[in-house]
């Protein structure tokens, strides 16, 4: 997988510019292999390998490793050696120095399925395309997100089907779109009256719940179903998204997970 990754992020760093190419590729936030519920993202934050000022992270602040960290000029250096730090920094992540500004709130509303990023390690977040980039997201042009989408979406569909995850959760409305294009499968969508985010002036933001099976990522056939479940909120980017949403989603997914978890 790793070297297919690193191949990608060769192509793509000649074509787009906002790659961070420097950065290796992060096909999992922790073990898939020992995972029952993974969490599913747009992309990694630039934040995985540089500070607040933009300056790579070194020493005992490396998240993951990069063409200096590995001391080679490109990726086309490469060796098994390398592989294998890249590989054990992603299934080892939390336990290293993980990013827990963003993670906490995500493993918080996972909790009730009895499974951790943390400590029993029985799950993991996955990513729709596995390389992080120096802007947000949103700040891409469509025709780069559809390109980097395009590139990465069948890597997804190799992790989920050689690992055991049985729940996928999906964070805010532009995954649930994207996971809906590259799966073929529409999911079914409810209005959640109590995640309304509340706003001084006007209305507040609605809330929606999505609910689904999949068995097939880009061409990939999973051999089995897995369960989908989503919300429209982005966890830690939307604004406004209180303790008592965050909790009401938990609660949520604990409901709707409890004959297979419970």
């Amino acid at each position: 997988m790793l070297p297919t990754l690193i191949e990608i992020l060769t192509e793509a760093s000649r074509n787009t510019e906002e790659i961070l190419g420097w950065g290796c590729p992060i096909p999992s936030f922790g073990d898939v292999s020992k995972s029952a519920v993974a969490t599913l993202g747009l992309n990694p934050s630039n934040r995985e390998f540089t500070d607040a000022k933009g300056d790579e992270l070194i020493g005992s602040q490396r998240r993951f490793h990069t063409l200096q960290s590995l001391g080679i000029g490109s990726w086309e250096e490469v060796h098994y050696k390398h592989l294998e730090l890249i590989s054990n920094n992603c299934s080892n992540y939390f336990k290293i120095n993980p990013y827990d500004n963003w993670f906490r709130d995500l493993n918080n509303i996972i909790s009730g399925t009895k499974t951790s990023y943390y400590g029993s390690a029985n799950a993991c977040h996955l990513d729709l395309i596995p390389f992080a980039t120096e802007v947000k997201w949103v700040n891409l042009t469509r025709n780069k997100r559809n390109y980097l989408l395009g590139i990465s979406a069948s890597v997804l569909g190799k992790i989920l089907k050689k690992s055991k995850i049985g729940v996928l959760i999906l964070n805010g409305k532009t995954v649930v779109q994207n996971l809906e294009f590259i799966s073929g499968k529409k999911l079914a969508i409810s209005e959640k009256t109590e995640w309304m985010l509340p706003r001084k002036n006007g209305k507040g933001v609605k809330g929606f719940s999505y609910k689904g099976i999949i068995n097939e990522v880009c061409g990939i056939k999973l051999n089995r179903d897995i369960m989908v479940l989503g919300y429209n909120h982005n966890i830690q980017s939307s604004y406004g998204v209180t303790t008592s949403v965050k909790n009401s989603i938990k609660n949520w997914i604990t409901s709707e997970t409890s004959q297979e978890y419970n």
